[in-house]
This record gives structure tokens, C-alpha cells and sequence, in this order.
């Protein structure tokens, strides 16, 4: 079985193994930070703070452990009340939240059939945006990256994404993504693994050094 094989299948827990990642490093980290770091703005998310990112994914997370997925929800206008309802709460108490979500959203997020998988994803991408605003290493990369490209290449193809052949530098088999069945030909993509996921979440790429060719970076914009 190919390691193409391995990501048609879903496994249910790895998007709780990327937030437990997550939360046993990065929350340690923040921790340990002055609150005057969380007011640095993000590259990743325009007119977001650090604290801002990490309101949002407390709340986002906070909402799949209660059930309270609305309509709407995670929409720009939900996103930004969740952030404003936070706005009075102490660095240590969103930090408080976003802990206890990451460890209580795995198991539900595993029993939603796949729904809720790209919550998975998307949060262990925002944790890549708060390295990167805060000048630490390893942004979008680090001991979960094994299981984020699985799930991005899961993900890509039940959505039925642009289909991509990617070589990656840093990977020892391609990764195929997107719909196989699509009418038009893969993509190709020769680069960093890192630099693939800031392509799929829609982050800057400046500084790195990729090729592309049979798809324009937008369309590969998981997020959009």
C-alpha cells in the first residue's frame, strides 16, 4: 500500500493528535510569554493580533466541544464576535480556554464523521501564524507536520480540490492531493513541505523558494 493509499483512508484521530501538538507545545510556549507579545500583529491573518488568533481558536474549538455549530458559524461576522466577546479576558484565561478546547475537541471532532476535520487543520495552521508573528521556529512545520500533510491530502480530495503531484524536498514519497478523478491533469509542485501548507491555508509565501506549474497558487487555497 502506497502512502497515497494510506491518505485515501480518514483517520479519525489524527486531527486531535495535531491539537494535542499543539497544546502540549505551543501552550507551554505562550506561557511563558509577556503579555506585550500578544498584542504583535499576524502576517497570516491581516488586522489580527496574536491574542485575536488565539480568542478565535478557543472560541472555534470551544464551540465544537459544546455543539453550538450554528448556521453562520466561523464566518468572518461569528469569528469577530467570538474574538469581542474574549476582549475583557486575561492572556491566561484564553490561553486557559484554548488548552481545555484542545484537549476535549479531539474525541468530538473524531466522532463527526469527517465534518469537522478541517477545524483539525485549520487550527494547527493558526498555530503556525502565532510562530510566525511571534519570530519562533518552526512555523506550519514541526512534530506535526507527518499528520497535517495526511490530512491535507484527506481533505483535498473529499472536497474535491485541484489535483496536485507533489515532490516534496523535505518528504521521502510524492503526496498526491486534490480529486484524482478530476477532468484535468495534476499540478505539479516541487518545494519545502512547509511551503505547500502556507499554499493550501492561503499564507504568504515571501522568502520561500517553490515551483508551481498547472495551477495558479490561489486555486490551491483550501480556506478561501
Amino acid at each position: 500500500m502506497t502512502s497515497a493509499d494510506v491518505y485515501d483512508v480518514r483517520d479519525p484521530e489524527r486531527p486531535g493528535r495535531l491539537l494535542a501538538v499543539e497544546r502540549d507545545t505551543l501552550v507551554p510556549l505562550l506561557r511563558a510569554r509577556p503579555d506585550e507579545d500578544f498584542a504583535r500583529q499576524t502576517a497570516a491573518c491581516p488586522g489580527w493580533s496574536v491574542r485575536d488568533v488565539l480568542a478565535h481558536c478557543s472560541a472555534a474549538l470551544t464551540r465544537v466541544v459544546d455543539d453550538r455549530l450554528e448556521e453562520g458559524v466561523f464566518s468572518p461576522a461569528s469569528n469577530d464576535r467570538d474574538i469581542a466577546e474574549r476582549s475583557e479576558w486575561s492572556n491566561a484565561r484564553i490561553l486557559d480556554e484554548l488548552e481545555r478546547a484542545m484537549t476535549e475537541a479531539g474525541p468530538v471532532i473524531a466522532k463527526a464523521g469527517g465534518a469537522l476535520d478541517g477545524v483539525g487543520l485549520g487550527e494547527w495552521v493558526h498555530a503556525g501564524d502565532v510562530r510566525e508573528a511571534l519570530g519562533e521556529p518552526g512555523a506550519y512545520a514541526g512534530a506535526g507536520l507527518p499528520d497535517a500533510l495526511a490530512l491535507l491530502a484527506w481533505l483535498t480530495r473529499e472536497r474535491r480540490h485541484v489535483p496536485l503531484h507533489a515532490d516534496l524536498d523535505d518528504v521521502d514519497e510524492p503526496l498526491r492531493l486534490g480529486d484524482p478523478a478530476a477532468p484535468r491533469p495534476p499540478a505539479r509542485y516541487i518545494g519545502q513541505a512547509t511551503t505547500l501548507v502556507r499554499l493550501y491555508a492561503g499564507r504568504p509565501t515571501t522568502g520561500t523558494s517553490y515551483e508551481l506549474a498547472g495551477a495558479e497558487p490561489a486555486e490551491l487555497n483550501l480556506f478561501a
